[in-house]
């Protein structure tokens, strides 16, 4: 008898007038589809508008269909709708243009909860500052991401307080390490409770067997590997933690040289427990951070390195922590899956998206064709920004160009809304980035929205509909 072919999913795809046409060609053209679907309109033109008290009164006959799936920016509660129907309800992405990667991701989801790699996070300045200034900044790299609060010292500056500083990070919950080029300082961190001690080489061993502290160990030169290589081996046969660190180096100042080095310590030692301190790239290069930390810790990531020390000492060094934590995640979940760091997520994209623009010019004339009210929408396509209402559709690259046009002179907070949307949508065109209005633009991990912003947009909103139908009335 032949084989009985699967029953496939049959889903319901809820939408409005204006996404109807575009919503049928995006599921009809999606391979592969492992399910069946049938989309309905609810009499209503735009889809988002539709609440949980909206769909409960219009929609019915939903036997035989296993999911229904919402437009993203729908709001009505998932579980109220699933159990007034029957039927489980979810929300698809905020753009139906994402249909495609939705439904690869829901196959394909990963976590990106683990990681191997411990961060160090140092206080270059701490001998400077009060102990509670530590403590401030302590916090705010522990809730970036930070699993290690390095304390460093400066050359020739007095640290009367190292020991209260170490006690108060440990009182605090934090694990602590010592950075220091004297021996003094570095005995006090490590009888004061440090956790780690940096850099011990093979002519100061000896400190770390006054406190049970763990060394991250470096060559006598620094870059002498030979030497890093006769600490590691007198300092692993004690049976003891430690670190070694080869040292990374500063572009032209033997970059591509430490790189080597690091994976020549990988090749004479398969087991050693690596450390690499990439503050010295970051902070000595002025470019964008996040695309720095990502290729360092898709390097750690092939050495099997397990832990970095960072800074963020510059201003365009002040996300690093958080870049990081984020990178080593990634790299993890794709180093397990044995393959590059991609489709995994968008967190390490700051400034470009993989599809800034999911609506070309003609859709969105289509789309604006079949407006018959005053609201404005704006989409960002890769000819420049789209702002449309009943009264037509207007294109420009510059807000300067298209404000005038929109008419809204007698209402300042209309005109409020609609200058920060388009300045909005400008940056967006400007460096490819997703544009979705009425909010913020996406910045990966290195930003995350304000809390309030939602809420914000939903009050003005709010007035702005209101004013709309007063001036209707009149």
């Amino acid at each position: 008898m032949p084989k009985a072919v699967p029953r496939r999913d049959r889903l319901l795809f809820l939408t409005g007038k204006l996404a109807e046409k575009s919503l049928l060609r995006v599921l009809s053209e999606l391979e592969p589809r492992s399910f069946d679907f049938e989309v309905r309109v609810l009499g209503i033109t735009v889809a988002a508008l539709m609440t949980g008290d909206f769909i409960k009164r219009r929609l019915r006959d939903v036997e035989g269909f296993d999911r229904i799936v919402l437009p993203g920016r729908c709001r009505g509660d998932l579980a109220d709708l699933s159990a007034a129907f029957g039927v489980p309800f979810e929300r698809g992405p905020e753009e139906l243009k994402d249909l495609p990667r939705h439904f690869g991701a829901r196959r394909q989801q990963r976590s990106l909860e683990r990681s191997d790699v411990l961060i160090f996070a140092e206080i270059v300045d701490a001998p400077q500052v009060s102990i509670d200034t530590v403590l401030a900044r302590a916090a705010a790299y522990r809730r970036d991401g930070a699993d290690v609060i390095d304390v460093g010292c400066l050359p020739d500056t007095p640290f009367p307080h190292l020991a209260d500083t170490i006690q108060a990070l440990k009182a605090d919950g934090h694990r602590v390490s010592v950075d220091s080029l004297l021996d003094a300082d570095l005995l006090t961190g490590a009888r004061a409770g440090a956790d780690y001690l940096f850099s011990l080489s093979e002519d100061t061993l000896w400190i770390a067997d006054e406190a049970p502290v763990t060394p991250i160990l470096i060559g006598r030169d620094p870059r002498d590997l030979d030497s890093l290589g006769r600490a590691i081996e007198r300092y692993a046969a004690s049976g003891r933690p430690y670190f070694a660190d080869a040292i990374l180096d500063p572009i032209h100042h033997g970059f591509t040289e430490s790189i080597v080095r690091y994976r020549d310590l990988r090749q004479r030692y398969p087991a050693a427990p690596i450390m690499m301190g990439i503050g010295n790239l970051t902070e000595l290069t002025h470019a964008d951070t996040l695309g720095v930390n990502t290729l360092l810790l898709g390097i750690v990531s092939e050495l099997g390195a397990s832990a970095v020390l960072t800074t963020e000492v510059s201003g365009h060094c002040r996300t690093v922590v958080r870049e990081i934590a984020h990178a080593r995640r990634v790299m993890f979940a794709a180093r397990e899956d044995n393959m590059p760091p991609r489709h995994l997520d968008e967190g390490l994209m700051a400034l470009h998206e993989r599809k800034p623009f999911p609506y070309g010019a003609a859709e969105i004339a289509e789309m604006a064709q079949a407006i018959r009210d005053p609201n404005f929408r704006i989409q960002v396509a890769a000819d420049g920004i789209h702002v449309y209402n009943r009264d037509g559709l207007r294109t420009g690259v510059d807000p300067y160009e298209l404000f005038p046009l929109l008419n809204v002179d007698d209402d300042a907070p209309h005109a409020f809304y609609l200058g920060l949307e388009l300045a909005r949508a400008q940056i967006a065109w400007q460096l490819g980035k997703r544009y979705n209005q009425d909010e913020e633009l996406a910045w990966g991990c290195v930003h995350e929205a304000p809390a309030g912003d939602k809420q914000h947009f939903a009050a003005e909103k709010s007035t702005l509909k209101a004013r709309k139908a007063r001036r209707k009335k009149t």
